[in-house]
């Protein structure tokens, strides 16, 4: 394998409050030696666990990216047992275009692992990641939302795992984060995925889906910055009292849990986030926008549950996911 073009400006193992950058050589029309700077700060204190925080791996993300951004600003080396690794935009790229994938060569980095030092811009921040540093850590928290396409209901999630002590460590974790629901998360397709290359790896990793509409709300934002800070309380790195909010369970069992559309139009939603739904009930409906008087097309639940995820804005089109149905666990 060949080395990394990426070198980091902080050293990952001096004590102390370090700002710089993950910087890869980027040639350009108008840079022909230039380079795609990351921001990273890196809080460390003598031994202990590390925590890799991480935001905006969608560039229309934005809980992650300003829930982190602060903290850069504000954890001390003396609230610190260990080390902190922040990088509130991961893929930098797309979070300075406010677009999900890169504005470069168009890569999302969430589908980009374990990327290549070879590749292109995406596959080689992924390589980074993956070859240095998720070794690093112990810890991994890569906090989503649904972007510019999607909203949710503010969720911390983990995944079924083979090991199943791994997955109670992730279990834990993500009981500790604190989101108002918590839930074990079926992916459509998790080749690829940062989850994945740290579920891998052993890590105790934990995501979530704090909203969506490409914005941040102060609701959404308030609940990073407290699962953070709990979240590093629980990896035993800081100090302090765990705020031990209550959780709602859901649990995404299997694809039926999915609403996809099969048409192109105009998207009446019918029920709202967080709304019970029961099986057959109508989740939303479909209009032609290129003529009117034909009916619409209704898209009805498979199973029952509560409303998890829904499109977003108005407009969609055939293979996107209308809405995400969870089952509520006792």
């Amino acid at each position: 394998m060949k080395p990394s073009p990426i070198s980091p400006t902080v050293d990952f193992d001096r004590d102390g409050v370090q700002h710089g950058f993950l910087k890869l050589p980027y040639s350009r029309d108008d840079a022909a030696w230039g380079a795609v700077m990351i921001p990273l700060t890196v809080v460390r204190n003598g031994s202990g666990p590390t925590a890799l925080l991480t935001g905006a791996n969608h560039g229309d993300e934005y809980e992650g990216a300003v829930a982190l951004r602060k903290l850069s600003n504000t954890l001390k080396p003396e609230q610190v047992r260990g080390r902190v690794i922040i990088v509130p935009f991961l893929n930098y790229p797309a979070f300075r275009a406010g677009t999900r994938t890169s504005p470069i060569d168009k890569g999302n980095l969430n589908r980009a692992f374990p990327g290549r030092p070879d590749g292109t811009v995406t596959e080689k921040i992924a390589d980074y990641i993956q070859r240095h540093l998720l070794p690093l850590a112990d810890y991994v928290l890569d906090i989503h939302s649904g972007g510019k396409t999607l909203d949710f209901l503010p969720f911390a999630a983990i995944h079924v795992l083979g090991d199943k002590a791994q997955e109670a460590r992730c279990q834990a974790a993500m009981t500790a984060f604190g989101a108002p629901y918590s839930m074990h998360m079926l992916e459509l397709d998790s080749v690829g995925m940062f989850d994945t290359a740290a579920e891998d790896a052993g890590k105790v990793f934990v995501s979530t889906e704090l909203g969506g509409g490409g914005t941040a709300t102060a609701k959404s934002i308030a609940i990073a910055e407290r699962g953070v800070r709990d979240f590093l309380i629980h990896s035993g790195i800081c100090q302090g009292e765990a705020s031990q909010r209550q959780s709602i369970k859901l649990d995404m069992p299997d694809g039926d849990c999915y609403v996809a559309s099969t048409h192109d139009g105009l998207l009446e939603m019918c029920v709202d986030l967080g709304d019970p739904v029961s099986a057959g009930d109508v989740v939303g409906r479909v209009y032609d926008v290129t003529r009117t008087g034909s009916a619409p097309i209704e898209y009805r639940a498979a199973r029952s549950g509560l409303l998890a995820a829904r499109h977003f804005p108005g407009l969609i089109s055939c293979g996107d996911t209308l809405a995400v149905i969870a089952v509520q666990v006792d």
